[in-house]
């Protein structure tokens, strides 16, 4: 992370749609026995409880024979998002710029996703739910919190509230932003969209949820106000449009 400093740029990502092209807990779903899962399985699901869904898929993968080996290789499959690598090769060399993702996937996902697209050393920090294989080889996954306070957040995951804290551990350090550009796709980025200033750049990912949602709050004003979105909003497809308006801002 960046020594004590003014005038940094912060760039934050989603994973998974953002700074890779899949959802990488639903891609590794095709390892199961005939590539869907079972409906006792799926009627497991609910909106607010994905990591509980998600253990039981990791339970059910592994006793289906899935290896850790099979489910590393499976993630080993998953792209990142065009334009990516250039834009981290180009923020990275201007060493006046860091890095973090705060996503629902888990942390054996992004860890082994982002070393083997040679990326890993360029995030400075990942906010997401702890995961380890246990002495069975079997991915266990705990959340990464429990909240009860955002309504726009899954209880084992607010962003706002984990972007919030890090600027705050940031400030304590004497390092401040210039800009915060976030970058997301889903229902679950627009809390810390609220947590932008005037000044950063909130990037919804075209033809994804968190657009939509937007426009929705532009017509409504729900489930927020407009005017709780004081970043300027700038949608983007590939990373190349997000490079492009960085460089804007220089």
């Amino acid at each position: 992370m960046a020594a004590p400093t003014t005038g940094r740029l912060l760039l934050v990502f989603d994973f998974d749609h953002s700074l890779i092209d899949e959802n990488s807990d639903t891609y590794i779903c095709k390892l199961a026995p005939g590539g869907t899962l079972p409906d006792e399985i799926k009627e497991l699901y609910k909106e607010d409880g994905w990591t509980e869904y998600m253990a039981e898929i990791f339970k059910f993968l592994h006793s289906n024979g899935c290896t850790k080996e099979t489910l590393i290789s499976c993630l080993s499959e998953i792209p990142l998002t065009e334009g990516m690598k250039e834009l981290l090769s180009y923020t990275k060399a201007t060493e006046n710029c860091d890095h973090i993702i705060i996503s629902d996937a888990n942390s054996v996902f992004i860890e082994h996703i982002l070393k083997h697209h040679d990326i890993f050393n360029v995030i400075d920090q990942v906010f997401t739910n702890p995961a380890q294989f246990n002495q069975d080889d079997c991915l266990e996954l705990q959340p990464y919190h429990f909240q009860d306070w955002c309504t726009l957040s899954t209880k084992n995951l607010c962003k706002g509230h984990i972007l919030k804290t890090f600027l705050t551990d940031q400030t304590d350090r004497g390092v401040f932003y210039r800009h915060i550009i976030y970058v997301g796709d889903g229902h679950n980025d627009l809390c810390p969209g609220l947590v932008l200033r005037p000044e950063d750049i909130f990037m919804p990912r075209l033809g994804f949820t968190l657009i939509k949602l937007i426009e929705k709050i532009r017509k409504k004003n729900k489930p927020v106000k407009l005017s709780e979105l004081q970043a300027s909003i700038v949608p983007w497809q590939t990373g190349l449009d997000i490079l492009a308006h960085i460089k804007a801002l220089e």
